[in-house]
């Protein structure tokens, strides 16, 4: 096997210096806009200018990919992906009976390509829809039967033939007794839905690993390789889908990623990623929260329309060969997600890809017993995903590496986005609400207009990419799911005041959290333990 893992203990100098690499740029610009406006109000006021400008053209960017992708969703929402898949039994007599009809379906066109494609090579030993199967890997630790039920069913609802659908519940020994018997619960509940429902318990504590989702999935996976070989299954033709236990996937959402797998010749070089959306208890969180998860599941939504810099984040699915070879998800991180796609981009050589899969899997908002415990929750985890910053070493090391096996320049064009995302995460915000008063503070014994009209320039630049958060709002409100009986209307008008919570939000949430995680990696204060989002449903 390649050696894949991330060093735990000591690391090498170079290493090391990768680790600093983020936190360092991240400070420095933060330095230069004051150091370049001390020296010059000039200069600074066009180094806050040009950042303040990078936002509009973002902003611009994100309403309308946003406009884009909630379309794109709706349709693929709107397919058959299980007569679509069947179409692929018999792509001959499925092409002689399409190609010539009149369809503005989603993918229709391409649908029809891919049968032509597939006629052609009928006959030889590509799997057939009826051969795949699912596994699904959902990872509990704590969570309540109210939380993990709904999950599980879910998966039961899917269109996909649930005889073929391997359920496993890996959930954690640290989880104690109550976590064990709700696993025995749901394995009694939903004996003989699938084709089998296996409980794994991790064991806490074992060598090598930290104390994370990551352990327990691999752990998970090894058993269902096991389970395969024995069921004399051909792991070839296996999908595995990894779920937290809030997780409600569309019910399209396995014949979907089945339709994927199979129109592609190198289906195991692919992981297939649907949209996140965090919207399970959105009328009941916090305002703060909401502003959150709508922010992220629209960040979701943006992505699944730029494949080429799509990468793995929360669910995803995998070829179960693929999984095997790269002995699954990383031990070593507490962004497994994240990292997966650099495992698995390292395991191929390059050739690797994530496809996006247009439908949702639902998930939580963050919500704890108090406001209090919530607003900390959601700092602790947005921290965790920032965290993904430890990847920037864990690149560079194979990037500037005599022995690379990959080409250099599409290597180093995705290792510069790794890095400028993780740095521009944590300085945009407190530049664009600060940056345009600082050449003025700075400069309060000089009368030069540069300095003192600043700000109004900002200002205006702002409102422009107001336009961006308008847009938003109109979105957001049509993705809310059915507001519950017990909110009286008015909670609607909330959900339109809330977003302007949003300029705090995006400095004491985004850049806050960014900073922290990016100044632990660059002080050698690792995060090597999974702090879990407490899982609260409303009664």
């Amino acid at each position: 096997m390649k050696n894949l893992d991330l060093p735990l203990g000591k690391r090498t100098k170079t290493y090391r210096f990768w680790e600093i690499v983020p936190a360092a740029l991240s400070y420095l610009a933060v330095f230069l806009l004051f150091f370049l406006s001390w020296v010059s109000p000039m200069v600074g006021a066009i180094y806050v200018l040009i950042i303040i400008s990078i936002t509009l053209v973002k902003a611009v960017g994100v309403a309308f990919r946003t406009i884009q992708g909630y379309k794109v969703m709706q349709r693929a929402e709107r397919v058959d992906w299980n007569k679509r898949l069947a179409d692929l039994a018999d792509s001959h007599e499925a092409f002689e009976r399409l190609y010539d009809q009149d369809d503005n379906s989603y993918g229709f066109f391409e649908h029809v390509q891919n049968l032509r494609l597939l006629s052609a090579v009928e006959g030889k030993s590509e799997p057939k829809p009826e051969e795949v199967y699912h596994a699904v890997i959902m990872v509990a630790y704590n969570e309540g039967l109210e939380t993990l039920v709904p999950s599980v069913e879910a998966v039961r609802d899917s269109t996909f033939p649930n005889e073929r659908i391997i359920f496993v519940l890996g959930y954690e020994q640290r989880g104690g007794e109550e976590m064990k018997r709700n696993a025995h619960v749901l394995a009694k509940q939903f004996n003989g839905v699938f084709k089998d429902f296996i409980l794994v318990e991790h064991p806490e504590n074992l060598e090598g690993e930290i104390i994370g989702k990551g352990p327990n999935l691999t752990y998970a996976g090894r058993h269902l390789a096991e389970y395969v070989e024995k069921k004399k299954i051909p792991k070839e033709n296996v999908i595995v889908t990894s779920l937290d236990s809030d997780n409600r996937m569309s019910k399209k959402y396995l014949d979907y990623v089945a339709y994927e797998f199979l129109v592609r010749p190198d289906r195991q070089h692919y992981s297939y990623q649907p949209v996140s959306l965090f919207m399970n208890n959105i009328w009941d969180a916090s305002a703060p929260m909401r502003v959150i998860a709508i922010s992220n599941s629209f960040f979701n939504i943006i992505s699944t329309m730029r494949p080429h810099l799509l990468k793995n984040f929360a669910s995803h699915s995998q070829p179960l060969a693929a999984l095997v070879g790269m002995d699954f998800w990383s031990m070593r991180t507490i962004v497994e997600d994240g990292h997966q796609y650099w495992r698995s981009l390292f395991y191929f050589e390059g050739q690797y890809g994530v496809v996006p899969i247009r439908v949702p899997i639902y998930q939580d908002a963050v919500m704890g017993e108090t406001l209090g415990k919530t607003l900390k929750a959601q700092f602790v985890q947005l921290r965790r995903w920032d965290y993904g910053a430890s990847d920037v070493a864990y690149v560079a090391v194979r990037l500037f590496n005599r022995e690379r096996k990959m080409r250099f320049l599409p290597l180093l064009v995705k290792f510069w986005r790794l890095l400028d995302g993780h740095v521009t995460l944590a300085i945009m915000a407190p530049i664009v609400a600060f940056g345009g008063w600082v050449p003025m503070i700075l400069n309060l014994g000089s009368r030069g207009a540069v300095a003192w009209n600043l700000p109004n320039v900002v200002g205006w630049i702002q409102t422009l990419a107001m336009v961006g958060t308008v847009i938003t709002v109109v979105i957001s409100l049509q993705m809310l799911p059915e507001r519950p009986k017990k909110y009286k209307k008015k909670k609607t008008f909330f959900m339109v005041l809330q977003w302007i919570l949003m300029p705090i939000i995006a400095i004491v949430y985004q850049s806050a959290a960014a900073f922290y995680a990016q100044t632990r990696l660059m002080l050698g204060k690792y995060m090597e333990k999974f702090d879990v989002t407490r899982k609260i449903v409303k009664k």
